[in-house]
This record gives C-alpha cells, sequence and structure tokens, in this order.
C-alpha cells in the first residue's frame, strides 16, 4: 500500500534583490505597487492559502535591495532550497530571489537580525549617464569634499538619539540607533556612503546624506553637523536626499542561514570611468 506524500510545514528564508523604481516601498499597502505584495501573491496562489512575508526591514518607495532578507511558512512538499528557482520563475523581472534556505521555527528575518547595512551613491560627473541615473543621485553642482563627509560621519558611531534623522509618520516609540559603521569613499565620479546600524528609523539614510551633502559641499560644517543631530534640531535637517540613490545593502545575523557569496555586498560598485585624452576612432 502507498501512501501520498505529507506536506509539511517549514519556516523558509529567502535573500531578495529588487529595483525599487517602479515600487512603492517593500511593505504592501492599498492602490500601490510593493515587493511584499508581488511576493505574497505568488506564494499564496502556489499554497492556495493566504501566506505573509516578513522582511528584515521597510525600504521607502523607490529604494533598492541588493540583499534584504525576508521570510514565510511554507506547507509544501517542495524543498526549502528549492524555493528560490520556483518564485523567480513567477515574480516579475524586477524581483530577484538569490537564494531560499530552511531556518528554525522560531527564527525571524526581523527580529533575529542584529544589524541592518545600506549605500548611498552619489555621481559627482558634470555630464549625465544614463546607466547609472537609477541607482544614484546625480549631483553636480558643487564640488563634493568627500573627507568632510567622513569627518562628519565619524562622530556618529556609537549609540546616539538621531531624532534629528527621523521623519513624521513613524509609528517607532523612540529615535535610539546604535550606528556600527560609518563610512565614505570616493571612486572618481562616484561618492559611496555606508552606514551600518542595528536598525533604522523611518528616512533616516535619505536626511543623513541629504545633510552631509551639505558639509561636503563646504555649507555645513562637521562639528556643526554634530552638533545638530546631538541637540536633536529637527527643524535644520531641510533636505533629503533623492530614494534612487539608496540601497539595503545587507543584513547581519549570528549564524545567517546563507553563505556570504549570497548576501555580502551583492549591489556592483561603479567603476572610474575610462578617459581617453585626444583620441580619436575610425569605424
Amino acid at each position: 500500500m502507498s501512501f501520498p506524500k505529507t506536506e509539511q510545514t517549514q519556516r523558509v528564508a529567502i535573500v531578495i534583490q529588487y529595483l525599487g523604481t517602479n515600487f512603492h516601498g517593500w511593505q504592501r499597502q492599498p492602490c500601490h505597487r510593493s515587493v511584499q505584495e508581488e511576493i505574497e501573491e505568488v506564494l499564496s496562489t502556489l499554497q492556495h492559502r493566504k501566506v505573509t512575508v516578513q522582511a528584515a526591514g521597510r525600504t521607502d518607495s523607490g529604494v533598492h535591495a541588493a540583499a534584504q532578507v525576508a521570510h514565510f511558512n511554507a506547507i509544501s512538499p517542495i524543498p526549502a532550497c528549492k524555493w528560490a528557482a520556483v518564485l523567480n520563475s513567477r515574480l516579475p523581472e524586477d524581483i530577484l530571489i538569490r537564494a531560499s534556505a530552511s531556518v528554525a521555527p522560531d527564527w525571524h528575518a526581523r527580529f533575529s537580525a542584529v544589524w541592518r547595512r545600506y549605500r548611498y551613491t552619489i555621481y559627482t560627473d558634470a555630464l549625465p549617464n544614463l546607466f547609472v541615473g537609477p541607482f544614484s543621485w546625480h549631483y553636480y553642482q558643487t564640488p563634493l569634499d568627500e573627507c568632510l563627509i567622513q569627518a562628519a560621519l565619524k562622530p556618529l558611531i556609537g549609540k546616539h538619539h538621531l531624532a534629528a534623522f527621523h521623519r513624521a509618520n513613524s509609528g517607532r516609540t523612540h529615535s535610539w540607533v546604535d550606528v556600527q559603521a560609518a563610512e565614505c569613499c570616493r571612486n572618481g565620479s562616484f561618492i559611496q556612503i555606508e552606514i551600518q546600524a542595528n536598525g533604522f528609523l523611518y528616512g533616516m539614510v535619505r536626511l543623513l546624506v541629504g545633510m552631509l551633502v551639505q558639509v561636503g559641499a563646504g555649507k555645513l560644517r562637521p562639528n556643526e553637523f554634530t552638533e545638530l543631530w546631538v541637540n536633536q534640531r529637527r527643524e535644520e535637517v531641510k533636505y533629503a536626499a533623492p530614494a534612487k540613490g539608496l540601497c539595503l545593502l545587507r543584513v547581519g545575523y549570528p549564524d545567517s542561514p546563507f553563505p556570504p557569496e549570497v548576501w555580502f555586498d551583492t549591489q556592483p560598485k561603479f567603476l572610474l570611468p575610462l578617459r581617453i585624452e585626444g583620441c580619436q576612432s575610425s569605424v
């Protein structure tokens, strides 16, 4: 006598990449396209029941992700490691599942995470570039000094009350953030700012970068920038960087269910453009 294959409940973790350009953020919401809704709709259709996907962080409208992490509960004979391929065959082209893996029933993409890291890319060349436009802030009006930006970032490391970079309409009851790393580097026409923390406030990175550009342009001294957030002068934070330059780079866990090649630094960095002086070509 043969028995039908039983369907067991399992918790599945996934690493997700998405181009945020045409999404109204991660979180499902009425009348707007979201990453969460796209994935949940596919999973619900496959499992013939409502499926909820929990993510490590809620990215805003227009923000990209290189290695967002999420989990869902599956009642299916499909092995956990096969869910990435199954989902990719049904998801739209601006969402990609890099890998899937089985995790413990109490593992949680958000609450098990110990840090998140964001990268913001600024393109400073005077000439626009179609191929970098969707992933960077084209800021060329004033030269930016990355050393001044780095000097302003250094005092941010540690646990601080960052209400100055907290947008309204957030459900979070406090503005304490433990910043673990904050750095700025330049590669030719590109400036990248990376910040790692245990968690981020609503709109924090874009407000932070908006004011850091003022520092890099010489309009605000690094010590004035520090005084601004130490004294919680939210009314003086008047600039927010565009969403398209921001990317959720990766999420950290004490014991990640995925190998580093799946989630570490998977947003390619733009390289220094090659300039050839006095060169003519013939075709």
